[in-house]
């Protein structure tokens, strides 16, 4: 899984290094690089490795072929993707079209989300966590992991 969060910088080349831990997962399923494309939700890149956007794809592709919300959905996220690879040394190039998306200057943050992570500018990453830290406490509600845990014994 992708989890923790690590800022790096951008350099001159506008190549970022990948924090270790989600280039190892990504290696571990045979990825030698990522896809993104620009988050729906938040001024941020949302990035996966290539099964999950096939996923994706899939459930765009089960809706009707003549529904407006399948072309919707292809164009905003399919046409938008990019696959990143890793060079020799862990870094990839990011398009400025997508730092342009995220206000991306000069240096990155990856937030590890599970399955998928995101990349932000880290002044907004900042508002965003102290947004959902909030939401989270009043929703926490919502979370129904308990029934799961108390039927395996845990």
């Amino acid at each position: 899984m992708f989890l923790s969060t690590f800022e790096n910088n951008l350099d001159k080349k506008g190549r970022v290094s990948v924090p270790s831990s989600f280039r190892a997962y990504l290696n571990s399923m045979g990825y030698n690089g990522f896809i993104t494309y620009p988050s729906f939700n938040n001024l941020a890149l949302d990035a996966c490795a290539q099964d999950r956007i096939e996923k994706l794809s899939e459930s765009i592709d089960s809706l009707g072929p003549f529904d407006d919300k399948r072309d919707y959905f292809a164009t905003s996220v399919l046409s938008e993707s990019i696959n990143l690879n890793f060079d020799s040394e862990g870094r990839v190039t990011i398009p400025n079209k997508l730092l342009n998306h995220a206000k991306i200057k000069s240096s990155i943050v990856f937030v590890g989300l599970g399955k998928v992570f995101q990349m932000w500018d880290p002044k907004l990453f900042e508002r965003f966590k102290q947004i959902s830290k909030k939401k989270s406490y009043i929703n926490r509600s919502a979370l129904k992991w308990e029934n799961k845990f108390k039927k395996e014994g845990v």
